[in-house]
């Protein structure tokens, strides 16, 4: 089996690095940023494609790991190269975090081109990737994915069918949009502990014994006592994922007070929006200093 990968960034590569190791041919990659292209074909031996019909026509399965809804539709039906140029046969799998209705969308015109798509979103970040240990919903024809399962297994230690087209980006929506809240939710403890001249290890252990625990507590909230947002899962990324849920929920007419998107706004228009999502802290902490008078 030949695989492509279309996005090689942190997710990306690392996903295409697991699969080299599982003795996948990984043999065509794609990314807008040559660079980063070009270096991970050099580490693979395979190619660097300078077209997305490229990538298709040298492999069996391809993965898209791009960054929005408007990134994955040019992807698959840009004017002159796209995936679908000669697709007949072939299989696309989509991980990137995007309204549910492009999946739907991509589905059909992959069928009118003769190929299948399925949605394997991630709730997982760049350890996993390269793990093999990534938590994987998918969407789709049972058809598709029954296709893909293999290479999703070496991919995920957790691979689950959720339905149709576009069901399983509803749920990957709302595991972040649940995630973004613990995340500002914890950031706003810690700085009040901190107003309060708590100390924070202590806070965080208890944190963790009570109703206050949390798997977001687990990953970040060290990072966020010790102001250390190395990049996992970007603030700008976090902001885009709290959208999606916001519009799903302004179709039903539902209102959601509490989806951090206008935290994480604020971190993109502050120059920050390349930290990781623990860095909503920076801004709590700031508020918090800006509030008292201390110094930041």
């Amino acid at each position: 089996m030949n695989i492509g990968f279309v996005g090689v960034g942190r997710m990306g590569a690392n996903m295409a690095r697991r699969l080299k190791d599982r003795n996948f041919h990984v043999t065509a990659v794609y990314d807008t940023n040559r660079k980063v292209a070009t270096d991970l074909a050099g580490e693979f031996g395979c190619a660097a494609c300078q077209d997305l019909a490229e990538v298709t026509a040298q492999s069996d399965v391809t993965f898209t790991v791009v960054t929005d809804d408007k990134a994955m539709r040019n992807i698959f039906s840009g004017t002159g190269d796209n995936l679908l140029v000669n697709a007949r046969g072939k299989l696309f799998i989509n991980c990137a975090t995007i309204s549910p209705q492009v999946h739907v969308d991509l589905e059909k015109m992959a069928e009118r081109a003769g190929a299948q798509s399925l949605e394997a979103c991630m709730a997982s970040s760049i350890t996993q990737a390269r793990e093999g240990k990534l938590y994987l919903m998918c969407g789709g024809t049972e058809a598709a994915f029954r296709k893909a399962e293999p290479v999703l297994r070496e991919l995920a230690a957790t691979v689950r069918f959720i339905g149709k087209a576009g069901e399983a980006a509803k749920v990957k929506a709302l595991v972040n949009m649940v995630m973004n809240i613990n995340t500002a939710g914890l950031a706003e403890g810690l700085a009040l502990g901190d107003a309060l001249g708590l100390d924070l290890k202590t806070l965080r252990e208890v944190f963790s014994q009570t109703g206050a625990a949390s798997r977001v507590l687990e990953t970040d909230g060290e990072d966020m006592q010790n102001r250390e947002h190395s990049c996992f899962f970007s603030a700008a990324h976090a902001a885009k994922d709290s959208g999606i849920a916001l519009e799903l929920a302004r179709q039903l007419g539902l209102e959601l007070p509490l989806a951090p998107r206008e935290q994480y706004e604020r971190m993109i228009a502050e120059g920050l929006g390349e930290l990781d999502k623990s860095g909503i802290a920076e801004l709590t902490f700031k508020d918090r200093h800006k509030h008292s008078g201390d110094r930041v």
